[in-house]
């Protein structure tokens, strides 16, 4: 196999497994039952003027599976984190005791589960379109390279053998999420 046919083969691959990466942080943002630090990163903090992440102001604790525990660095911004999460419009009412930000994690009614279903489902496809992106780029890319039409063929097949492979991995991945997101 020349090398540019190699190179082509190994992005390819890359790219697909960057795609099944993406999907897991995506899903991480969608909360299954319990609570989860990840829940809020999405979550930005208005810190001296600009808009800062919040885990780069304040420690995010799970004191348990209801509850997370925000303990921002400097007393000063806990309006400003309470603001942040109201803003992020993730359904959660910040509270605060003088030190910590605390937010009692609702838990999920019937209705609620089935959005977050189809969120996940909707972030897996977004996977698979990138997944098979990869693939109609990759095979244009076999296309333009000067080389017999067998072995033209043959790559051919491994990037398809590579989308199937990835394909399953988005399923498999989204059949976990939802039977945790559907578990009460």
């Amino acid at each position: 196999m020349n090398e540019e046919l190699s190179f082509i083969l190994d992005s390819t691959e890359e790219n697909m497994t960057n795609a099944i990466k993406h999907l897991q942080k995506q899903l991480l943002n969608i909360r299954a039952g319990k609570a989860s630090p990840a829940m809020l990163g999405s979550v930005m903090v208005d810190y001296y003027g600009s808009m800062t992440p919040l885990t780069q102001v304040a420690n995010i604790n799970t004191p348990d599976a209801r509850t997370l525990s925000i303990q921002p660095y400097e007393k000063n911004t806990i309006p400003d984190i309470e603001r942040g999460i109201m803003y992020a419009n993730l359904g959660f009412n910040p509270m605060n005791n003088g030190e910590n930000v605390i937010i009692s994690v609702p838990p999920l009614n019937e209705e609620r589960r089935k959005e977050l279903v189809k969120q996940a489902k909707t972030e897996a496809e977004d996977a698979k379109i990138g997944i098979r992106n990869d693939r109609k780029a990759a095979n244009n890319d076999i296309k333009k390279l000067e080389i017999s039409e067998d072995e033209a063929k043959i790559a051919e097949e491994n990037i398809q053998r590579l989308t199937d492979t990835h394909i399953k991995k988005v399923d498999a991945i989204l059949e976990v999420k939802e039977k945790e997101i559907m578990t009460v």
